[in-house]
Parts: structure tokens; sequence; C-alpha cells
């Protein structure tokens, strides 16, 4: 995670950005803090990168790095103002051991657009990773990777639409919650398919950053808003933990964004 100390919206790549209107990067860092707390109370381990001056999206790690069984690919920004921050986080992996480390040659904006389930790597585009990034994750990583479009701008990465609420076991199949209507009609036969068990999100769930979540496979955190899609998870046994992140969503971002996984093994 990386603390919004330098917190702005002073640009708009994404539809939900509004120059504007006023921005404080002191509310977002209470946010942020109480996020970073939750997932500590909850048992996890959070590692943070320093911001940097300049880079106001830098608190949005998801997008930064996608790390499976060790092996770590980077990202290549698609908006020129967030490129600089790929290379701060790759020095970050180097400084703490990290040695199989690729940046990637294609547009690719990490967690952003890839989502592990544990047996395969879910990878979006549509709006900001380019589709022969998929190719380039499956060849770094190892792993098989589902390609699937958005079709939607206000869900311009897979994590505003789509996230994992259980990896795959050797006993069960992973679990996701996902809003149909972000996706292409194919994209949504291959959800189908893949995961008929699957959570499905309302229009409310998505436009508060419900699908934003993150889920250690019990306990899943969200945004104070997604009431409808918390009732849902409850009926499959899961326990819901809400945090507000009002003031990061101004820049189009929630839990999720704000939370890079690092899967060591």
């Amino acid at each position: 995670m990386c603390p919004p100390r330098f917190f702005a919206v002073d640009y708009a790549i994404n539809p939900w950005m509004d120059p504007t209107q006023p921005a404080s990067a002191e509310v977002a860092m209470e946010q942020w803090t109480v996020l970073r707390d939750t997932y500590r109370r909850l048992g996890h381990t959070v590692e943070e990168i320093d911001p940097e001056p300049g880079l106001p999206d830098m608190v949005f790690a998801a997008n930064s790095g996608t790390v499976v069984a060790g092996r770590v690919l980077g990202s290549r920004f698609r908006a020129p103002q967030r490129t600089a921050e790929a290379e701060y986080f790759r020095r970050w992996f180097v400084e703490h051991g990290y040695r199989d480390i690729t940046m990637p040659e294609k547009i690719n904006e990490a967690e952003g657009d890839f989502a592990w389930t544990g047996t395969l790597l879910l990878a979006g585009t549509g709006f900001r990773t380019d589709p022969a990034a998929h190719a380039e994750a499956q060849e770094v990583l190892g792993v098989p990777v589902i390609s699937l479009h958005l079709v939607d701008a206000r869900y311009y990465h897979l994590d505003t639409a789509l996230f994992v609420l259980s990896e795959a076991t050797d006993t069960r199949r992973a679990q996701i919650a996902y809003y149909p209507d972000a996706f292409s009609p194919g994209s949504r036969r291959v959800l189908e398919r893949l995961f008929p068990d699957a959570v499905l999100a309302d229009a409310a769930d998505a436009e508060c950053f419900g699908l934003n979540g993150v889920s250690d496979g019990r306990n899943v955190v969200l945004p104070v808003e997604a009431t409808g899609l918390a009732a849902r998870l409850e009926k499959q046994g899961y326990a819901p933990v809400f945090v507000d992140i009002s003031e990061l969503r101004k820049a189009g971002g929630g839990p999720k964004c704000c939370t890079m996984e690092i899967r060591k093994g």
C-alpha cells in the first residue's frame, strides 16, 4: 500500500475524476489509514511504499504490480500522468529481495486488470490494459489467462467490475463477484460458464465501487455504501467489513485500488 500523502485530483483520466471539484489529501489519508488498519486488524501483513511528490495516484498500488508465486510482473501505464509510478514500485521489489521481476513491453495496469483466482488469471481489457498484455502475462507468470472485455467506461479496470471472493483450492473452485453489465456479451458467457455460483452485483453496487472489494476468503472489505452486495455476501457465508473510501473514489479508486496483493508462494 502507498499512503496518499500527495493525493489530489489534478487531471481526469477516468470518468470519476473531476479536477473542478475539491479533493482533500488529509481526508484521503484518514480513510486510507482506516483501510490499512482494517487489514492489520484482520490479521494481514501490510507493506508500505513511500509516496512521491507529483504522483497523486500512486496511492492506487494495485496498478503497479501483479505477483503470483513470487514472480513479479510490473506495470506500464496508458496515461502519461502515471507512467513514473511503475519504476518506484520496481525499485521497491528489488529492495525487498524479489529477483524474478519482469517489466512489461505492453500496456499493463497490473491488478487493476488482472485478478488471480488460484488457478486462472482473469484479465480485463477495453480501456486500459492492451489485449496483447494478456499473452505477455501468461508467458511471464506461467499461469493460464482468461481475457474479458469491458464495455462501460465507468468500469475502466477489471477491479471496478469484478473481484475474487475465494481462491480455488484442491477441493473447491474459486468464487467471484461481478457486475454483468460491465462486460461484453461473450465475456459474460465465459464468466457464467467458469463461475456458475458467482455473486452478481447490480448497478447500485457497481456505482459505489462495491466491486472494488478485497476478500481473504472470509472477510470482505467493502465501501460503506455497498449494502446490497454485502447482504448477498452474508447469505453466502462471508463477513462484510465496511470502510469509507468516498474521498479516494473522487479519483476513481476504492479498497482494491489501494491494495496490491503479494502472493509469495
